[in-house]
């Protein structure tokens, strides 16, 4: 028998499954961790805290599963969107934190690239406009505010092509992350822009050269890594890519015209196409699959996973302790207490925006908020009102999208473990919803590029895996009340929006 690892190192905690040749699952491991956010829009990580957990998981994965090294035969490795990527000096050691894809500090150096480049210059090259989301201001902001950090700066990597250099000793950039950092990567000529480059004085000697598929071999492990992982030096590590396209993968996204919404810390929800999108204010990057051909246009929550496990850990500390003391899961008390309370929580609305956000609003100063509390409201009102708040912004991001998208929707994420959550989500965007089996969607992509990567899978054979669940069916009378909710939502924002720039200038 052969094996093969698939290891997705997310904002908040690295997994890695070990899988046979038809994608069951033997074994898996996750080691978790937090983001540091030392001020308001801060959002940054050491990127060793990355690369100890990666090695930790695999490590426990190879042991649980007491599969011979020499019978796992590749591992593909995503990684969260890191940003500006990790600045590396001259022995390629981390400089600085990592600010992440949640980081929204730059909004200096994002008035400057609308003012001096000027937006229509940047979308008709890289199709992305600018906002301290992307990784080009991230990038200048270091450049304007830590120049001593800048001196030292040799090159950016992103956070799993860093624990792939680790790993193997190349350095390589796949085609998801390059154009993932917008601003300096040519969408149409699909490599770095060196006209945009100089405009913004960032040397190109910064940018790995390499530029890869999702299914290239980077390199072998090393002997060293080999020992320390457990596996056989010169074990193929495939390059994968950004984790939501990873996902999609995992869900057996291979062709165009597919709407898909990976659901982590963040959401993304993307159409696939082999043709321009006209939506409005889509992220674009090119996919894990094709890359050349197919781009990924994606609208997505900045925190739409991460405000429900900010719930819990805030205002739960009685249902946390009883899971500590061997009582049932937080989130499954939770969620059984909020599917008692009828959908609209009873006239409580949240807006999702506890660190900005990103597409399609792009308002960097949007403020998380409460809104039509009560005392006769309880806990489960409020938790419930948080799962809407994520299923609103995703059918904000369906609409932002402009585009049919078909008969049903796909779901990706921690969010598919809640059977309460799938329902609100069909119900609020009103179409079917399809999951995986499984919690284990980009890992599922990693381990289906590392097959397609090694030779030992094809593309063709990965479609016929069975990861899909049975579908969702939408609630079509909530749906209507959900429509009406929605529309508040909406307007909501539109009436606060200008307070909540009054907040971000106070703070």
């Amino acid at each position: 028998m052969k094996y093969l690892l698939g290891t997705d190192i997310g904002t908040s905690g690295t997994k890695t499954i070990l899988t046979d040749l038809s994608g069951n699952v033997i074994s898996q491991d996750l080691q978790e961790y937090d983001v540091l956010t030392p001020r308001p829009l801060y959002a940054e990580q050491w990127p060793d805290v990355w690369l100890d957990a990666t090695k930790t998981s695999i490590r426990n994965v190879v042991k649980k599963s007491g599969i011979s090294p020499e019978a796992i035969k590749g591992i593909a490795i995503s990684g969260l969107y890191g940003g500006s990527g990790i600045p590396l000096d001259e022995e390629m050691k981390p400089v600085r934190p990592c600010m992440i894809w949640m980081d929204g500090r730059a909004k200096a150096e994002t008035k400057w690239a609308l003012e001096t480049i000027g937006e229509e210059k940047l979308k008709r090259i890289t199709h992305n406009g600018a906002n301290p989301y992307y990784g080009f201001t991230k990038i200048l902001w270091m450049k304007n505010n830590e120049p001593e950090n800048w001196k030292k700066t040799k090159m950016f990597l992103p956070p799993n092509n860093y624990v792939i250099y680790n790993f193997t000793g190349e350095i390589a950039i796949d085609y998801s992350s390059a154009g993932n950092i917008g601003g300096i990567f040519d969408m149409n000529e699909r490599c770095w822009s060196e006209e945009l480059l100089d405009e913004m004085g960032i040397p190109k000697t910064m940018m790995p050269e390499r530029i890869i598929e999702s299914t290239d071999i980077v390199g072998g492990l090393t002997e060293e890594a080999a020992l320390e992982l457990g596996l056989q030096a010169g074990m193929p590590v495939i390059a994968a890519g950004i984790d939501c396209g990873a996902a999609n993968i995992g869900l057996g996204v291979l062709e165009p015209g597919i709407y898909a919404a990976a659901i982590g810390t963040s959401m993304c929800a993307a159409l696939i196409s082999d043709k321009p999108v006209e939506g409005q204010g889509l992220i674009i990057w090119p996919y894990l699959y094709k890359p050349k051909e197919l781009s990924y246009y994606f609208a997505g929550g900045a925190t739409s996973g991460a405000i429900v496990k900010w719930f819990r850990n805030t205002l739960c500390e009685f249902e946390l302790e009883a899971e500590k003391n061997g009582g049932p899961n937080a989130y499954d008390v939770l969620n059984e207490q909020a599917e008692k309370i009828k959908p609209g929580s009873e006239g409580i609305v949240v807006l999702p925006y506890f660190m900005g956000e990103r597409s399609p609003i792009w308002d960097s100063d949007a403020k998380g908020t409460i809104v039509g509390l009560s005392l006769s409201h309880t806990k489960a009102h409020l938790y419930r009102a948080f799962l809407e708040a994520v299923a609103y912004s995703l059918r904000n991001a369906m609409e932002a999208t402009g585009e049919s998208l078909g008969d049903y929707i796909m779901i990706a994420g921690g969010v598919t473990k809640s059977k309460l959550w799938k329902q609100i989500f069909a119900d609020v965007t009103g179409y079917p919803v399809v999951c995986p089996k499984g919690d284990v969607e980009a890992n599922m992509g990693d381990v289906m590029l590392a097959g397609i990567g090694t030779g030992l899978l094809s593309f063709e054979e990965v479609k016929t895996w069975q990861v899909l669940d049975e579908k969702v069916m939408p609630n079509m009378d909530n749906h209507k009340i959900y429509s009406q909710y929605y529309a508040v939502y909406k307007s909501v924002y539109n009436n606060l929006k200008s307070d909540m720039k009054t907040l971000s200038d106070l703070i």
